[in-house]
């Protein structure tokens, strides 16, 4: 099973480096326009397979993409400390006009895995140059808000003393500053928040709720400011989407795809719980949000649809 990255920075190399730690796959090509550091970065990884698992790491072009099963793109700029991730609209928008036809020309049965940021924003976009170019948009997906998700379950599962993984909830909307939190939703044991609070005695109010939120709202930005990039986190998101369709494992992650209709807002790319499998996208999962979260969701969408209106996509 043959994955592609295109994008050898920080992004495209730690989701390689999560491919092999968790043996999805069998060979990466590692894709940059420069280069040096894909063949330095596949040559670094592949020095961790003997203490992992038996994957094959190469640098290549575009030509060397041919039998993909999934293209990650992971190419464009890096978002700078105080820099929003819609800003990075118009300094990655060129790099798609040409990275997004090479890929389909050479690997068109591939499913592209879009993680570049702002990454509403580039999968539409990735959406329109790739349905020009014969795919079908199911096929076109984004990270979305896999990370805000994680970084919301981790927290709750640290609020109230148990494993992340068994915290159910999600983060939908824009992966960036207007995200949706659904609190509404989250349930632990199959008990909502407040039930499993009084079997663990465990209060969660409402200063509790406000730090959570603004804890993963706030998490790229701290990060950036501390490090200069995030590329941990999404990168494990990225390996856990490319196995999932790598397996056809049939899950429910909160990527992001293009809605044909969202409570009037029609042709938006926006993150939504999605039932995924070998070929992509199966469906979008609609959830009964509280009216709270139903307008924050609402708005939200509108700021990723005037962001992509701003585009001028009838050059391409």
């Amino acid at each position: 099973m043959k994955v592609g990255i295109v994008g050898s920075g920080f992004v495209g190399s730690t989701a390689a480096y999560a491919l092999v730690m968790q043996g999805i796959g069998r060979e990466i090509v590692m894709v940059d326009l420069d280069s040096a550091r894909s063949a330095a970065e596949a040559d670094d990884i592949s020095h961790a397979v003997p203490f992992s698992n038996p994957l094959t790491l190469l640098p290549g072009e575009y030509a060397d993409l041919v039998g993909s099963r999934v293209v990650i793109v992971a190419a464009g700029a890096n978002q700078v400390p105080g820099e929003t991730r819609l800003e990075l609209l118009q300094r990655n928008a060129d790099v798609f006009r040409e990275v997004i036809p090479k890929i389909i020309e050479h690997a068109p049965g591939a499913i592209l895995l879009i993680a570049t940021n702002p990454v509403d924003i580039m999968t539409h976009m990735a959406g329109e140059f790739a349905t020009a170019c014969g795919m079908p948009l199911h096929r076109v997906i984004g990270a979305g808000t896999m990370l805000d998700t994680a970084r919301f379950r981790t927290l709750l599962g640290q609020h109230y003393g148990i494993d992340s993984q068994h915290v159910h909830g999600y983060v939908v909307g824009e992966h960036g500053d207007s995200e949706v939190l659904t609190w509404s939703h989250v349930t632990i044991a199959g008990m909502s928040l407040e039930e499993f609070g009084k079997v663990r005695g465990v209060k969660l109010d409402d200063d509790s709720r406000s730090k959570i939120d603004q804890q993963v709202r706030g998490a790229a930005y701290r990060i950036i400011e501390g490090k200069g990039a995030t590329y941990y986190g999404i990168g494990g998101a990225i390996a856990k989407i490319v196995d999932v369709i790598l397996h056809d494992q049939r899950s429910i992650l909160t990527i992001c795809s293009r809605i044909e209709k969202m409570e009037g807002l029609p042709d938006v790319t926006i993150s939504m719980p999605h039932l995924i499998g070998g070929d992509g996208v199966i469906a979008p999962i609609p959830l009964n949000l509280d009216q709270t979260e139903q307008r924050a969701l609402q708005a939200s969408a509108q700021i990723i649809r005037q962001a992509t209106q701003s585009l001028d996509l009838s050059e391409n």
